[in-house]
Parts: C-alpha cells; sequence; structure tokens
C-alpha cells in the first residue's frame, strides 16, 4: 500500500474522485488559492503505475506518492 496525495482544480473534483479506490472516500482539502484543492488516498502500490499518468492527463498537479509502515483497518 502506498500513499497518494495531489493537488487539483475543483472544477475535476468529481472526475478525479470516480478514478480513486478509496477504503471509504478520499481525503478532500481546499487550499488557500481559490478553486483549488488537494486530495489524498491509500491504494495498492500495483495501482498507483497505472493511476498517476491518468491523473496528469485529468489536470492533477503536485502528485506525492509515498510508502506507508502500517495499514490498520
Amino acid at each position: 500500500m502506498v500513499g497518494l496525495k495531489m493537488n487539483l482544480p475543483a472544477k475535476i473534483e468529481a472526475q478525479v474522485r470516480a478514478m480513486l479506490p478509496a477504503e471509504r472516500s478520499p481525503t478532500v482539502t481546499h487550499l488557500a488559492e481559490e478553486g483549488w484543492l488537494a486530495m489524498e488516498v491509500i491504494l495498492p502500490t500495483a495501482r498507483e503505475r497505472e493511476l498517476v499518468p491518468q491523473l496528469k492527463r485529468a489536470g492533477a498537479t503536485g502528485i506525492i506518492v509515498y510508502p506507508l509502515n502500517k495499514v490498520i483497518h
């Protein structure tokens, strides 16, 4: 499992949310710059490889992928 964070224009939130697997739903935070969001999810490592290019094409920026030590359900 890895964590994935990104920034995106609010206008593509629904499109990006539909692409993301999430245990419940992604964490969404409004950025200081109006019209922009930060979104964060946890997903299987194998899924990250295919998902990042799709997210970039959709308009996500500042994509960060980071390893996780433990995921407790």
